[in-house]
């Protein structure tokens, strides 16, 4: 812990909270922006992904940017340039110029991602990598948390464009502040690539790309369809319990949360207990826990259930990467990160929609119950490849 604190982490935190200050707020702006566009289900999933789908895209050539042509750059963008965009999504007139703000916010912070985890796992030893990667996701996890809870204050007064210009212009400074001290701090693009750690590992094995593929799919596949759900939860605890919008809005916090130590838990559970063993494990009990949301009773019951979301979505998206960060060498590293980025990101932006349909024509409960057996059919399938890759 001193380690990290007094080293480079707090920064990528600190870059990791400006990234997200303004992509964290359409989900719990939902309900808000359903109603002043009258929208239904269906196009109000459309919010969601058209900002995930591009998101997702964006997280390919970013990566192979970042290999290329170095991170820092990269990260500078994934900041300055979401304030930006969310300035626009503020001030955006009807339905489409919204959507057309969200799409450029997925453009400008497609590489964030990919080029920070490879900044950190240049700077970290690789039996550390899995806890740094944790902390790193605290920084996420804060501005996921604190999101929901300025922009329910913020739209009691302001409505739900208040929240997108107030945290903008704040996460544009963080971004050039960040920009100028990870520039002296941060090793530079030929170091990085260099990572004279990957020497010092041992070669990967027989079949480790098949391996690498799958795990890919199952984390980013788990990771997708949990974020396609989350999205819902604010118009699920509305339109199902009657919640106010306020305190459907403030509910996506207890998600988020989480990530302030689930992530660095999920980090060093990785570390000591092996990357594979915990995504298995967390992907099973994602599935169980989204069917359980269909038979939690409101108050305690539904907090539970966004709690144990939480836990289990940092500790899987931890471990992956870090599994990604063994599996691949430093030149290809953003590149491989890209991809599973994508699957996750890509993934929720056609999941959305998809979900907002099925709520449509026949309701949460048995949306729920399909994504959770969606999930555990992945898991049979990709337990049955990795233990064939390893005969």
């Amino acid at each position: 812990m001193r380690s990290f604190l007094s080293g480079l982490m707090p920064l990528f935190v600190l870059a990791h909270l400006s990234h997200h200050l303004v992509t964290a707020l359409p989900v719990p702006l939902l309900p808000y922006i359903r109603d002043e566009f009258a929208l239904d289900y269906t196009r109000a999933g459309f919010i969601i992904s058209a900002f995930g789908v591009v998101y997702g895209i964006c997280q390919l050539p970013a990566g192979w940017l970042a290999d290329r042509f170095g991170p820092r750059i990269l990260l500078t963008i994934g900041i300055v340039g979401v304030g930006a965009t969310g300035l626009l999504v503020g001030i955006s007139p009807n339905y489409l110029i919204l959507l057309a703000g969200l799409v450029l916010m997925g453009i400008m912070g497609g590489g964030y991602h990919p080029a920070s985890t490879t900044m950190i796992s240049a700077v970290v030893e690789p039996g550390k990598r899995g806890q740094a990667l944790g902390f790193h996701m605290v920084g996420g996890s804060f501005s996921y948390f604190l999101a929901p809870l300025i922009a329910a204050g913020i739209a009691v007064a302001w409505g739900w464009r208040g929240p997108f210009i107030a945290l903008a212009i704040p996460a544009m400074g963080f971004g050039v502040m960040l920009h100028i001290i990870l520039g002296k701090r941060v090793p530079t693009r030929k170091t990085v690539a260099e990572d004279i750690s990957v020497s010092t590992e041992a070669p990967p094995a027989p079949g480790h790309k098949r391996r690498l593929i799958t795990v890919i799919v199952l984390s980013s596949f788990t990771q997708a369809l949990i974020m396609s759900i989350v999205s819902f939860i604010p118009l699920f605890l509305v339109d199902t319990f009657s919640t106010s919008k306020e305190t459907a809005a403030a509910s996506i916090s207890l998600v988020y949360f989480m990530g302030l130590w689930a992530g660095p838990l999920g980090g060093y559970l990785s570390d000591r207990f092996g990357r594979v063993p915990i995504i298995i494990t967390v992907c099973v009990m994602a599935g169980i826990v989204i069917y359980l949301l269909n038979i939690a009773p409101y108050g305690f019951g539904t907090g539970a259930m966004l709690v144990l979301i939480g836990i289990l979505m940092y500790i899987n998206t931890t471990s992956a990467q870090a599994f990604i960060v063994d599996q691949t060498s430093a030149r290809n590293r953003s590149t491989v990160l890209g991809f599973y980025f994508f699957g996750n990101m890509e993934g929720t932006g056609v999941l959305t929609p998809i979900l907002g349909y099925l709520i449509d024509h026949f309701g949460f409960h048995t949306s729920f119950t399909t994504s959770s057996a969606a999930i555990l059919a992945t898991i049979i399938a990709c337990s049955a490849i990795l233990w064939l890759s390893r005969r």
